[in-house]
């Protein structure tokens, strides 16, 4: 039986003492940080985890530089110290990266102030990173050449942190550790209806693969539904003093153009940042921030072209960018939280608003709505919900703060041992930005040292499957034994960022792609192929 099968039987009449609907990072640590506490959990998640806000995404782990124009002190230092504890906690994961930021005409501030600002914001996060510095003109030439610095009035260089995979995969972590302490975790299951009974939380779910239904109960229900938290809200008859506005960003996914590991920032033609970030061989171009109404986006050409026009008026590169160049595209919503009774939605001015989070529970209703917040805040959102749930009776033991996290530096120590020991490194025969040791151990951790002893067993487990992907035979064994792989955008879009890399078509006709399918879906690889593809007649 799949791991998913035996989460489904678990799932299908149990009682819990928590039941999380939406499997998005709020969602994920949510489960983690209660199942560590000894907490009966269960989260599902209508489509994939981590698979409508939480994989789109900028990467990138910071502080929240530009709430110092709104003077949110407070947030910006709260940020920064959950910054801080991520970089901390996840070693191989996160990393720290510089941003340079070239400041010109659209600049809404001079270069000496926003020096100044980048100076108070080392100082906000406790100097934890490499010091600010102003640039002049030159200098920023000198760091990276590809910027046009002929309208620079200056610039300035600071410090945040991006996750090195994906945002995606970061999210599944808290998944695989909340079932590590045995979560019921299901991903492709919607809740159809919930109604108080009795001090229960009596709902109806269905599988939105098979279309088999099933039903569980649970003391608390927690809302983890990111910009669907309203729609959940009313369905469940929930009041609460917070509710949700949607703004929908865009980021391009370009060959590499800038030259050094850096994000570059530049304020575009309304004053609104927007960045270039390395993604390996490529550069992802974002944001846009668009007031919406649904939380069902897509990127328009109106988006591509404003994108593109931003970014080839502010880098001096030998062809200027067009809709060719775009490998893939992410678009997404971010949910801002704004008081219920507060301006009407037409009325909030959304371009200053925060990616604050609020916390609300109904304890008569056993209920906990979680509005807002983002990646960087991930800990300390699992903590409050812990702390709301206690308070709404759910036993929970003293937090050991062990549902976050890598192993140890000895047990990392001893996986990187082993692996020269082997010469697992050797066994690569094409360049790389880093070695196949360092990159089964960021993404698997403890579960890294099976794909060792299956590699020691058959070398060819150390082969990439897929051509041009950078996974290995062992990989996709492990993940789909241990992922939930359900469907072929789980894998190339979310456990890996393959889709996002490499064009649709050109992973179509990939070498390798067949034998992948395999190995994640087994009798059921040439409906997987065919689903994703839009092949009806399942040809290949």
């Amino acid at each position: 039986m799949s791991l998913r099968a035996t989460n489904l039987d678990r799932l299908d009449g149990g009682s819990f003492d928590v039941l999380i609907i939406g499997g998005g990072i709020n969602g994920a640590v949510s489960a983690a940080a209660l199942a560590s506490g000894g907490a009966k959990v269960a989260v599902v998640d209508r489509g994939d985890f981590a698979g409508f806000t939480s994989m789109q995404s900028s990467n990138l782990v910071w502080g929240g530089f530009k709430y110092l124009e709104n003077y949110e002190i407070g947030l910006v230092r709260h940020l920064c110290m959950s910054r801080n504890h991520l970089l901390k906690s996840y070693p191989a994961n996160l990393k720290e990266i510089r941003f340079l930021a070239t400041l010109d005409q659209h600049s809404p501030y001079p270069a000496w102030f926003a020096g100044m600002g980048a100076l108070g914001y080392w100082l906000i996060g406790n100097g934890a990173t490499k010091p600010p510095r102003a640039l002049t003109r030159r200098q920023i030439k000198r760091a990276d050449a590809a910027i046009d610095v002929s309208h620079a009035r200056g610039g300035i260089e600071y410090s945040d942190a991006y996750i090195v995979d994906n945002d995606s995969r970061f999210t599944f972590g808290f998944v695989r550790s909340a079932l590590n302490v045995g979560a019921t975790c299901a991903n492709y299951v919607e809740v159809t209806h919930a109604e108080r009974r009795d001090g229960w939380w009596e709902a109806s779910l269905r599988d939105t693969d098979s279309g088999a239904e099933y039903s569980a109960r649970a003391r608390v229900l927690i809302n983890a539904g990111g910009p669907f938290a309203d729609e959940l809200n009313r369905e469940h008859g929930i009041t609460t003093r917070h509710r949700v506005v949607l703004s929908k960003g865009v980021h391009l996914i370009v060959p590499r153009i800038a030259r050094s590991e850096r994000v570059l920032a530049f304020f575009d033609d309304t004053q609104r940042l927007f960045y270039v970030i390395p993604m390996g061989l490529r550069s992802v171009i974002g944001t846009t921030d668009e007031r919406v109404d649904s939380p069902h986006t897509e990127v328009t050409p109106e988006d591509v072209e404003f994108l593109l026009g931003q970014i080839n008026a502010r880098l001096t590169l030998s062809t200027p960018l067009t809709v060719e160049d775009v490998i893939s595209t992410r678009c997404g919503v971010r949910p801002l939280v704004v008081e219920a009774t507060g301006p009407s939605v037409d009325a909030v001015d959304w371009t200053a608003l925060s990616r604050k989070h609020a916390i609300e529970s109904d304890a008569g209703k056993g209920h906990i709505t979680i509005f807002g917040g983002k990646l960087t805040d991930c800990l300390n959102i699992g903590a409050e919900v812990c702390r709301e749930a206690a308070r709404l009776g759910v036993g929970l033991e003293r937090d050991r703060h062990n549902w976050y996290g890598e192993p140890p530096a000895a047990t990392r120590d001893e996986f990187f041992r082993q692996a020269k020991y082997m010469g697992l490194d050797r066994m690569r025969h094409h360049a790389s930005f880093e070695t196949l040791s360092t990159r089964l151990w960021r993404r698997y951790g403890l579960r890294a040292f099976a794909m060792l002893e299956s590699i020691r067993d058959d070398p060819s487990m150390a082969d990439d499957v897929v051509e041009d992907t950078e996974y290995v035979r062992a990989e996709l064994f492990l993940s789909a034994r241990t992922e939930m792989i359900t469907k072929l955008d789980d894998f190339l879009r979310r456990r890996s960022k393959i889709a996002l890399v490499r064009r649709h078509e050109d992973i179509r006709h990939a070498k390798g792609l067949d034998e992948a399918c395999e190995l994640l879906f087994g009798a059921d690889a040439q409906r997987r192929h065919a689903e994703y593809f839009g092949d009806s007649d399942g040809s290949r």
